[in-house]
């Protein structure tokens, strides 16, 4: 009898200056993690998924890979490949890349209108800050989501093709 490790996947939403995360742990639907984290170097980055990986036993990194409109690699999924590179190669765990465009409006849409502040007027920098954490979790969950549909799923030949056009 083969033990099955069920999946322990840890879904990143690479942005600029934060990232946002979510967690699939075997069956049960994936969903945010609280933890917000600010964006800093690859190596400084790993070792703070690092702790979350081990308490959490995740056994997969899927990472949103934001291309451009047409399909094609945007520079900053350049970057997002070189990061999630390192990264897995510092956490010992395979990564996966899913097409996340749009994702960041799907987690809008799906979180509904931002809450007005005080008196009715605009929201103050805390909130504002809590809605861009709550949108970057979300769409972390949704790259989960899309994980399980094949035709989400990034093939590492494409990957490879891309880059060879991208530097040929």
């Amino acid at each position: 009898m083969t033990d099955h490790v069920p999946r322990r996947a840890l879904g990143v939403d690479l942005g600029e200056r934060r990232i946002g995360l979510a967690i699939q742990e075997g069956s049960l639907p994936p969903h945010g993690l609280p933890t917000m984290m600010r964006r800093d170097s690859a190596t400084a980055d790993a070792e703070r998924l690092r702790t979350i990986s081990v308490e959490r036993r995740v056994t997969l990194l899927v990472v949103g890979l934001p291309l451009h409109s047409d399909g094609r690699l945007s520079q900053q999924a350049a970057g997002t490949l070189g990061w999630a590179a390192e990264v897995s190669a510092a956490l010992n765990l395979p990564v996966i890349f899913v097409d996340e465009r749009y994702s960041s409006q799907r987690a809008e849409a799906s979180l509904g209108r931002a809450p007005r502040g005080g008196g009715g007027g605009a929201p103050g920098p805390a909130r504002r800050a809590a809605r861009r954490a709550a949108i970057d979790r979300e769409a972390a969950r949704l790259i989960l989501v899309d994980s399980l549909n094949p035709t989400l799923v990034i093939h590492p030949d494409t990957l490879v093709a891309q880059r060879a056009e991208a530097h040929g």
